[in-house]
């Protein structure tokens, strides 16, 4: 490891999460930023964090901190990013790295001309579960690859002011819930050549329930499933002509999972040994990546984060969901 000193940009939930973990894996954690300074001070204190600022800018000039990981809302992503960029930071983008396409290739080519890491934190693909998952399909166990299935949904309040729900902060399903699955889908398949999605949206015209169906060269299907308003089975299957995977819920967290023969004979049983919530794989990627001098690497490359937000307008435009200023 290099020992990169990291900070944390904003103070909810997901920072808490990603805060307990980095702590309990013994990453150096120094600096902290919040819109207020009573805030920023809490979160210091709950995780022994000697600086806490009482705003981003303070936060991103902090020559003591050498990667920032961005945990506010999506629709600041691109702001956030951009400005610890611009102070030669490196950054950990919280999924989605950003609203659309467009801002995504925005913080890539900045990184790029800055010679800095630029990183979605989509923290499923880092688990010890699908690094081996990866290895199956790698070693051929499944024979050919005939469909991949997935579902990320969840029963969440509809308060129309709720985060989730409100257009202006990035609401919907799709973006916040979705994003698992469709990221699932680009791991194993890569990406599709058709797509076709279906939604309901809410009165505040966020989407609450989306299916897409993907389509690919070689001839391959996969389905997703995301919901704000109903708790499903939230489990996902690899399809294979000689066996298949069956990820035990809840799959985008380290979960067990089967190889299952054609025959039904069990192939292999993997149980997680993860005690966490295992937000820490990603910080040690990005540290491993910055230790080798590299920008991006090869389980998410920043390319690819680009490409599926790509997919995600895509079903936008098709359900008709579209964001305040674009």
């Amino acid at each position: 490891m290099t020992g990169l000193r990291w900070g944390i940009l904003a103070t909810g939930g997901i920072a808490h999460a990603f805060a307990t973990d980095l702590r309990a894996a013994g990453l150096d954690l120094v600096a902290v930023g919040s819109r207020s300074q009573e805030s920023a001070d809490a979160f210091a204190a709950e995780f022994d964090i000697p600086s806490a600022y009482d705003s981003y800018e303070a936060l991103a000039a902090d020559p003591e901190v050498d990667i920032l990981y961005i945990s506010t809302p999506h629709p600041l992503h691109v702001e956030n990013a951009v400005l610890a960029l611009q102070n030669g930071t490196h950054v950990l983008i919280e999924k989605p790295i950003t609203l659309n396409a467009a801002e995504a290739a925005r913080i890539r080519d900045l990184a790029a001309e800055k010679g800095l890491l630029a990183m979605e934190a989509m923290w499923t693909r880092y688990l010890p579960h699908m690094v081996r998952i990866r290895e199956i399909i790698a070693e051929g166990t499944l024979g050919e690859i005939r469909a991949v299935t997935a579902d990320h949904t969840q029963k969440i309040t509809a308060d129309p002011a709720h985060r989730l729900n409100a257009l202006e902060l990035g609401g919907g399903a799709l973006l916040d819930l979705g994003i698992y699955p469709i990221s699932f889908t680009w791991d194993v398949l890569g990406a599709p050549s058709g797509i076709q999605a279906s939604a309901r949206l809410q009165a505040t015209r966020a989407d609450e329930e989306v299916a897409t169906i993907f389509t690919y060269p070689g001839g391959q299907i996969a389905t997703t499933l995301s919901s704000s308003r109903a708790a499903g089975p939230n489990t996902a299957t690899i399809l294979g002509t000689e066996a298949r995977i069956d990820i035990d819920h809840v799959w985008y967290t380290p979960t067990s999972f089967r190889v299952v023969a054609a025959d039904g004979t069990v192939l292999e049983s993997y149980e997680s040994d993860v005690i966490s919530r295992g937000m820490q794989y990603q910080a040690f990627a990005a540290e491993r990546l910055v230790a080798e001098g590299r920008l991006e690497g090869d389980i998410l490359p920043i390319d690819e984060s680009v490409a599926i937000m790509g997919t995600l307008d895509e079903i936008r435009r098709q359900i008709g969901v579209r964001y305040p200023g674009e």
